[in-house]
């Protein structure tokens, strides 16, 4: 997605994403990931994969 782990971490402390699962692993809405990397990075597009 072009960021970091640490990068996904902050957004989910800061709300701008849902963070699901225990407190030992972290889960987070694929959909919601891309919209906001796509909005962050200005890429606009997804690997979907081969």
């Amino acid at each position: 997605m072009g960021v970091s782990q640490a990068t996904i971490r902050k957004w989910a402390s800061r709300g701008k994403i849902t963070r699901y699962g225990s407190t030992q692993r972290a889960e987070y809405d694929l959909d919601e990931l891309y919209a906001l990397a796509d909005a962050t990075t200005g890429r606009g597009q997804r690997s979907t994969g081969p």
